[in-house]
């Protein structure tokens, strides 16, 4: 999760967040070359003397021409690159039904005959010390590490949004609507995430809590909470 002051991405835990963190680095150093090509063309304005001679200058109109289409182009690829991945989902081993209420969320795991909860925030005076406040909840999803998740996420009154920033997931969660999305939890470990769509006076306090461990501990965990 994020830490106070921090100015950059959360660590990346799966493989699509590495890819728009690239992307990002990426696209930043195509906006600080050109930022740093106009100030200098700015500077050389100021400071050489003007010319009133007018010369055919086709060459150079070539080149602001094709220089600008070549940039978004170098920008462009990556992008769909990266959207291609995010809409593909191959054979997962397991799908998540997340389902956004006013306030809080209810999970199903579709692949179990009867495996699902609802998620709710801790309050602060029932916090466990050393557990986050307002990021904490009583029950959290847990996924095997390493194994292609599906979520499929839709809504019961209003517009909500589940998202998970160190996994690159945000998706709508619209009523009557089914939206899906994938990820793969690279290592293990307990990633937080919140409702990033205002859905009301408690829009802030329903976040998301996703648990990602090894596959025996998976099944000894999905084993105890069907039973």
């Amino acid at each position: 999760m994020a830490n106070h002051s921090q100015l950059s991405f959360q660590d990346a835990s799966s493989p699509i967040m590495e890819e728009l963190v690239e992307f990002h680095d990426h696209a930043l150093m195509v906006a600080l070359a050109i930022c740093s090509l106009v100030l200098y063309l700015l500077t050389l304005m100021l400071l050489e003397k003007l010319s009133s001679n007018t010369v055919d200058a086709q060459e150079v109109e070539l080149i602001w021409t094709i220089l600008p289409a070549i940039v978004l182009i170098m920008l462009a690829l990556p992008s769909l690159q990266i959207l291609y991945m995010m809409d593909e989902i191959d054979e997962p081993d397991l799908t998540l039904k997340a389902i956004g209420h006013q306030w809080y969320w209810s999970y199903e795991y579709t692949d179990f005959k009867d495996l699902s909860f609802d998620s709710y925030m801790l309050p602060t005076t029932e916090l466990p010390l050393g557990n986050f406040r307002l990021l904490e909840v009583d029950h959290r999803i847990v996924v095997p590490m390493e194994s292609p998740i599906r979520v499929i996420v839709t809504a019961d009154d209003v517009l909500h949004s589940w998202a998970i920033p160190s996994l690159g997931v945000k998706t709508d969660a619209i009523p009557g609507r089914l939206n899906q999305t994938s990820f793969i939890t690279t290592r293990p470990g307990i990633f937080y995430g919140q409702c990033s769509e205002i859905c009301g006076a408690n829009h802030s306090f329903m976040p998301i809590v996703l648990e990602s461990a090894p596959l025996n501990h998976f099944e000894n965990w999905s084993s105890l909470l069907s039973s």
